[in-house]
């Protein structure tokens, strides 16, 4: 019996892709992080961001953002994906990647979690 291969999400081949384009390293760092497969993603807590960000950071999470914990820093989150649970704690320092990116900040001022 061969296992049924699954169809890659197109959301996430088209950021891949986006992302790949940029000059800058670090976006081609996060794409690379993105392209693991679904075993290996990324799946960080609320908590652990708290404990490795510095105030006014903004963290980048090639991955899913999970509730546990709290953050009582001032830091902006962008990730691929958020938990709802988690979406709802970090209120409006929860923000996509894809946005991120339209934002146009500055490399030096962002931080890959993983």
């Amino acid at each position: 019996m061969s296992k049924e291969k699954k169809t890659p999400n197109p959301e996430l081949l088209s950021l891949i892709r986006t992302l790949k384009k940029e000059k800058s390293n670090f976006w081609k760092a996060v794409a690379k992080n993105l392209e693991i497969s679904t075993r290996r993603k990324r799946i960080i807590n609320i908590s652990k961001i708290n404990r490795l960000a510095k105030d006014n950071e903004i963290i980048v999470v090639p991955g899913k953002v999970l509730s546990q914990g709290s953050l009582s820093k001032n830091v902006k989150i962008a990730a691929y994906q958020f938990s709802d649970s988690a979406k709802n704690k970090l209120k409006s320092n929860a923000i996509t990647i894809q946005d991120l990116l339209k934002q146009k900040p500055k490399t030096s001022e962002l931080r890959i979690l993983v």
